[in-house]
């Protein structure tokens, strides 16, 4: 029997989430502070509507996916898994480290899935780029360095670090295997006080480092992750098609009588099985409350992330 989900929060990503879950058969209910906005996708998608405060003791519901303003998902997951449900909830999982180890806690008590929704982990593209990685097929991996730029979306309580970076910093954090041991940040602010460009710098105790820049206040679009390790570099880059996602460039550097030399071969793409993201991260969700594993996004990788945020946020006046 497949489980009954309801989505809490009618949203951008909300939308997306209850469209994707009708598809995989499961969606239930909807549920917004604005009943209006709630009544507009359960006509739409022929499920009901429930009030918020009603979703938590409404036993034909097995479990909650959660798209909130962010300083509200720490409170409304707790309320979920002490109701006996499980929940994946959006990034980011909240504000405040302790206020995500509190959700991921009661989580443990009660014995239920807690998920975040780091969406590109399950990116049919990432996943290969993870794969080449763990075979050894570009050596040992020395650097990693992602680029997120676009203009908007706007936040009033986000700000382009928080809003953009979670997505690339989990994808980091599964490549290297460790959270950062030094995490450095800068930022700029043009709008008002939050920082419209971001970077991050990390280092790992293995010697391995890596940069991160976002900004929402960028002419182009950019979505790129590349991996530079000892035999080879590669490029997740999720602006091109499908057949060009997963480039792998081939270089090689040595020294010659004291000199450095180097070869460049053009990139060979890796044929990458196309799939949504969202699709697949809702199908692990529903996987893992079936089978009770542990979801590949879990809250305490969430709360790594969070740290990583924290650390590198950059205040303005």
């Amino acid at each position: 029997m497949k489980p009954r989900i309801a989505v809490l929060g009618c949203g951008y990503w909300g939308s997306n989430h209850i469209r994707t879950l009708k598809s995989l058969g499961v969606l239930t209910a909807v549920s917004d502070a604005n009943p209006a906005r709630a009544e507009g996708f359960a006509s739409e998608q022929e499920c009901r509507t429930i009030a918020p405060d009603d979703l938590f003791n409404d036993d034909s519901i097995d479990a909650i996916v959660m798209a909130l303003p962010p300083q509200y998902h720490a409170e409304y997951a707790i309320r979920t898994v002490r109701a006996g449900k499980d929940v994946l909830v959006e990034k980011p999982i909240a504000l405040t480290v302790p206020d995500a180890q509190r959700a991921v806690d009661a989580a443990h008590e009660t014995g239920r899935v807690l998920m975040v929704g780091h969406v590109l982990r399950f990116h049919p593209a990432f996943e290969k780029l993870k794969s080449l990685i763990d075979d050894g097929e570009l050596g040992t991996v020395r650097y990693i360095h992602s680029h997120r730029l676009g203009l908007g979306k706007f936040h009033t309580e986000n700000d382009a670090l928080w809003d953009l970076a979670p997505h690339d910093l989990s994808m980091i954090l599964a490549i290297t295997g460790s959270a950062p041991v030094e995490v450095r940040g800068e930022g700029a602010a043009l709008l008002d006080h939050l920082s419209d460009f971001a970077h991050l710098h990390m280092r790992f105790a293995n010697g391995l480092r890596s940069h991160l820049f976002t900004s929402r206040l960028n002419p182009y679009r950019e979505r790129r992750l590349t991996v530079v390790g000892t035999k080879a570099m590669a490029v997740f880059d999720d602006v091109e098609p499908w057949g060009r996602k997963l480039a792998v460039y081939r270089h090689a550097v040595w020294q010659d009588s004291g000199q450095w030399a180097f070869t460049t071969n053009e990139p060979s793409y890796v044929d990458v099985k196309e799939g949504m993201p969202l699709t697949r991260e809702l199908e692990h969700f529903l996987d893992c409350i079936t089978t009770r594993g542990q979801p590949r996004t879990s809250g305490e990788e969430a709360i790594d992330v969070l740290r990583i945020l924290t650390a590198g946020t950059v205040w303005h006046d």
